[in-house]
């Protein structure tokens, strides 16, 4: 099932952009989970749109309706159902798109796969708007998750070729993890916000978009968890990652960048710490070796394409009439999506590394 994930603890998404609302199903969550409904509703703050001009106008109050699995703030053990009501739909945005395929989205490859049934108005179930019922999902998981010590965090670590500082690779707290989060603007560095908005704000001017890198750190993810080949913590990731609207590349560690050194110079060697933990000096292997944990800080980065939706006018076809034409998008959109996709990593890394925590330990749901 496409918009299903987990295998322990599963995470279904269902609704369209412009239907009456959105929503999660979380099967498999452990009984007994105090969740604190005030962090949980200011993390998925962070993502909803019209914060400020480097976002969508759309106001959407995503606070989420939970409709079981829950009393009094714990977790029963049963699904939990979720459902976030959609009020600022301008569906006529889109009357004239119906058979014009917009540059960079699904309309096309959607029309044919659903045989001309699928919902095009705002994108449909392809919409970004479904990040908020995953956000909602991975909300939950990152307060389970840092009850056994576990944090996630991320930051926006570039935005068309303007850099914010990187995570630390070995000796990363808890603290560096999550302060981003904490800021209006998502980065380690505040020099570097300055210099993004303003990429960004020229982008919105111009009518046209920019893309990002997302970097993802975890730690205190203990060592063990994860299977070589095709059930890696990687491929795991990886599978999550890529059904985040736009997303276009991943990379772990050192990455790419790994290509282009010795054997000598990535290794990385192991030493015994402080703690008289197992551990590795350097961390270019970004937490996984084999496809499992290490102990070391998980290390992702996301690479998001700029947003399609632009108001240039651009080539096209009409895939019914099978013409080519033009077309300039209308609506509300993000000049950078990378932005508000920072909650939403952290949020998929919580639910994947959750459930593949919960499978290596055996916690079958009651």
């Amino acid at each position: 099932m496409s918009s299903q994930i987990g295998n322990i603890l599963k995470v279904s998404l269902f609704g369209e952009s412009h239907g009456p609302a959105i929503g999660a199903v979380i099967d498999g969550f452990p009984p007994g989970t105090e969740i604190d409904m005030q962090k949980l509703l200011a993390f998925m703050k962070r993502r909803a749109p019209g914060r400020d001009k480097t976002s969508t106008p759309r106001k959407e109050s995503d606070l989420p309706e939970i409709l079981s699995g829950m009393s009094g703030g714990v977790t029963c053990g049963t699904p939990i159902a979720a459902v976030i009501k959609n009020a600022d739909q301008r569906s006529g945005d889109y009357a004239k798109m119906s058979a014009a395929a917009r540059p960079g989205h699904a309309d096309y490859t959607g029309f044919v796969r659903y045989r001309g049934k699928n919902d095009v108005r705002g994108g449909g179930h392809f919409s970004a708007r479904l990040t908020a019922p995953l956000t909602f999902a991975g909300g939950l998981c990152l307060q389970y998750l840092q009850s056994r010590g576990i944090f996630i965090g991320a930051h926006l670590k570039s935005v068309h070729g303007e850099e914010d500082s990187s995570f630390p690779e070995t000796d990363l707290t808890p603290q560096q993890i999550l302060a981003p989060g904490e800021k209006d603007f998502p980065v380690i560095d505040d020099s570097a916000e300055e210099r993004m908005r303003a990429v960004i704000e020229k982008a919105r001017r111009d009518g046209d978009s920019v893309g990002g890198i997302v970097e993802v750190a975890v730690t205190g993810m203990p060592a063990g968890i994860g299977s070589p080949i095709f059930d890696t913590v990687e491929g795991r990731l990886s599978l999550a990652y890529f059904g985040i609207p736009a997303v276009k590349g991943v990379e772990f560690g050192a990455g790419f960048s790994a290509s282009q050194l010795r054997g000598s110079e990535n290794n990385d060697a192991y030493c015994i710490g402080a703690d008289g933990s197992i551990r590795t000096k350097t961390n270019h292997h970004g937490g996984i070796l084999g496809g499992i944990s290490s102990g070391m800080p998980i290390i992702a980065r996301l690479a998001f394409k700029p947003t399609p939706s632009i108001g240039k006018e651009q080539d096209t076809i009409d895939f019914i009439r099978r013409e080519e034409t033009k077309i300039s998008v209308a609506g509300r959109h993000d000049p950078c999506v990378a932005v508000r996709a920072v909650p939403v990593a952290e949020a998929v890394t919580a639910v994947v590394l959750m459930d593949m925590l919960m499978e290596q330990e055996g916690m079958l749901p009651d």
